[in-house]
């Protein structure tokens, strides 16, 4: 009887890990607070903190002034047809996202005036309703969207610049 009750009482362990899996956080090294259901090595952490900065205000700090860069460059261009907005969901702290940045800088520069380049810290409070917006599992995710604003390619992970740049010419970006 004790063999089948130690087997009961880890099977119902089991399942109330399984059931309470999206409300347990865990802290990760790098600052980030993640949900247990999103371990660091599924969103690409690095586990180590932004060796230019002691703490993740600072890291939120950087995250906001990149998006309101953003949104400045978005501005000056305006005046020229946006036909992609490409957006970029990451972190400054995973090493995937940040192998990205070079990726955005080039399509920044050469599609200026015709791609919307945006990019969202999903581990500050300001990033993270982008990331429920756009529904995203993994970081880095990235989503291309029309000159409507509709979603047509999706993708998670790194991503290289000529894969992107065959994702910009599907909706007419020279």
């Amino acid at each position: 009887m004790k063999k089948y009750y130690k087997k009961f009482a880890l099977a119902l362990f089991a399942a109330g890990l399984m059931i309470g899996a999206p409300y347990i956080k865990t802290p990760c090294d790098c600052g980030a607070n993640l949900p247990l259901i999103f371990p660091g090595a599924i969103l690409g952490c690095s586990g180590e903190k932004n060796s230019t900065s002691s703490d993740n205000s600072s890291n939120q700090t950087v995250a906001v002034e990149k998006a309101n860069q953003n949104e400045v460059d978005v501005k000056s261009t305006e005046k020229t047809e946006i036909k992609v907005t490409f957006v970029e969901l990451g972190s400054v702290n995973c090493v995937p996202c940040r192998m990205m940045e070079p990726v955005l800088d080039e399509v920044k520069k050469k599609y200026a005036g015709q791609v919307k380049v945006l990019f969202y810290d999903v581990w500050t409070p300001e990033g993270r309703e982008e990331g429920y917006k756009y529904n995203i599992r993994v970081i880095p995710t990235q989503v291309f969207l029309d000159k409507d604003g509709k979603e047509y390619f999706r993708h998670e992970g790194f991503f290289p610049f000529e894969e992107v740049d065959k994702i910009l010419k599907q909706k007419g970006v020279k």
